[in-house]
């Protein structure tokens, strides 16, 4: 008989979202040919921030296989539509980045541009008239599946709004029962070869030594493997991204489950308002140089719309990325790879994408150079256009507080000044390879944050003035008679997904 040879063994460093999400995925996927370790620390708290989500993590758990209402009750999980921001132009004022279309395209240009034109001749209202997730959004209704009016009518994309310990918990239960065998211990030395410098074992408080082939650094903020050991290198983003504290408390439910997060301006930075069944996650991120913790404190008690039910847990940060998420034979995922503020919930996702280029690039026990490479192009790729996503919300305002004025001032990275630049002469928006957000979450947040184009594309004066008011109201009315018959929020999570009280 042939010998088998020894599986490879992949060690990953930390629980929380990051660990227990790559545990779960590298469970359901290596079956054969691999060994999956995770040792974690229950001294060690996690930062469980990422409580708001994107539509993309239910492709996650479809690929594990995760029946969808279960995970809803397990976790406490509120449904998703977008994301309200409030007073971002100026106080007052709010928008929604919803998920799903906005309008409907005709022909060869997308449909800002007849809203545009439509919006010159006084025949279109706010795009929100157009964009079925908002709408049903600010109705507090729900709905999946296949659209209740038709095929005229879009799909509704949704995301979901959970509690992040619980879900890591309901994923460390997958993982175990898939193979992945965890130790409870403290890291308390990270040993190198000799030779070839990569990393070799971690020694646990214990005296344990955990060897390893592969190891995915989940250590959070510190960055132990990748950072401590390695000295990947920062790059500090925080000229562009100040905000470096948070405050996170939760707070009782008022009764309102609304199907979206908000996002609402602070006078130096802003707090985020995320329902779930039990309770409300509530959190303000604010930049230290223009507030005190203590009124950064004070402030996010008193918005409050419950009573809290913990103290108010501080959180330091600075933005920024690892220059190598990848480095020798340590992949860091999660908080250790750099971070970007919650404010389109992007934590995560970017997890889950970390996760997708390490199965698709995956290493056996020995790394090459090129899939390294290619893994942090793709990797810097992703944050950066993330990273320049966010700014906009800063760069574009009419406030008038000095934090805000500050950020209108700052000199913006060439790719978003372009971008910019692009939509501000004739509505254009592109969409450059895999970057996360799609032209229409632009759009949104372009025209909620007060930049309106001069011009739009010449084709959509092909069509009659009448002709374009009647295409307008048209969509109007179909979408507006969707959200009507949809089911609210509320009575569609009892009636599927409620968890037990």
């Amino acid at each position: 008989m042939t010998e088998q040879p020894d599986p490879v063994t992949i060690v990953i460093a930390g629980g929380g979202s990051a660990g227990w999400m790559t545990a779960a995925a590298l469970g359901r996927f290596l079956e054969t040919g691999y060994r999956i370790r995770l040792i974690e620390s229950e001294e060690i708290g996690t930062v469980g921030v990422g409580e708001s989500t994107i539509p993309q993590i239910r492709l996650f758990n479809e690929a594990l296989g995760l029946d969808e209402d279960a995970f809803v009750r397990a976790t406490q999980a509120t449904f998703k539509l977008g994301i309200e921001f409030d007073g971002w132009s100026r106080p007052g004022e709010r928008y929604m980045h919803a998920f799903g279309a906005v309008g409907r395209d005709v022909g060869l240009i997308a449909f800002q541009h007849y809203w545009l034109r439509a919006r010159q001749l006084g025949l279109a209202k706010g795009l929100d008239a157009y964009a079925l997730n908002e709408l049903a959004a600010r109705g507090h209704k729900m709905h999946r599946g296949q659209p209740l009016g038709g095929a005229a009518i879009p799909d509704m994309p949704y995301a979901f709004q959970f509690d992040a310990g619980l879900y890591a918990a309901w994923l460390r239960r997958f993982a175990e029962l898939r193979g992945v065998q965890r130790t409870e211990g403290k890291v308390v030395e990270v040993i190198r070869d000799g030779e070839s410098g990569d990393v070799a074992a971690l020694l646990l408080q214990s005296g344990e030594q955990v060897a390893g082939d592969i190891f995915i650094d989940c250590t959070g903020f510190r960055g132990l493997l990748i950072e401590q050991t390695l000295a990947s290198g920062f790059e500090d983003w925080s000229h562009w991204l100040p905000c470096d504290r948070a405050l996170a408390v939760p707070s009782a439910s008022d009764g309102a489950l609304t199907p979206y997060t908000r996002a609402r301006a602070l006078a130096a930075g802003w707090q985020w308002r995320i329902p779930l069944q039990h309770r409300v996650g509530n959190g303000h991120v604010y930049c230290s140089e223009y507030l005190s913790d203590d009124e950064a404190t004070a402030l996010l008690l008193a918005n409050l719309e419950g009573a809290p039910l913990a103290d108010p847990r501080p959180l330091r940060f600075t933005a920024g990325r690892r220059k190598r998420a990848w480095k020798r034979n340590v992949i860091a995922i999660g908080l250790s790879s750099g971070f970007l503020e919650p404010l389109e919930s992007t934590s995560i996702h970017m997890i889950q994408s970390a996760i997708s280029r390490l199965l698709k690039l995956l290493p056996g026990r020995h790394v090459a150079a090129a899939d390294r490479d290619e893994y942090n192009r793709q990797t810097d790729f992703e944050i950066e256009r993330i990273r320049d996503f966010l700014i906009l919300h800063y760069a574009a305002n009419q406030r008038d507080e000095p934090f805000w004025r500050a950020r209108r001032a700052m000199t913006l990275p060439e790719t978003l000044e372009r971008k910019i630049a692009l939509f501000a002469a004739n509505g254009n928006i592109v969409r450059e390879h895999e970057e996360l957000f799609t032209e229409v979450g632009w759009l949104q947040v372009l025209v909620g944050q007060g930049i309106i184009p001069h011009g739009y594309h010449p084709l959509a004066d092909q069509i009659a003035p009448a002709e374009l008011g009647e295409y307008m109201e048209t969509i109007e009315l179909l979408y507006a008679r969707e959200a009507g018959r949809m089911p609210s929020h509320a009575e569609f999570i009892a009636r599927h997904c409620a968890a037990p009280r």
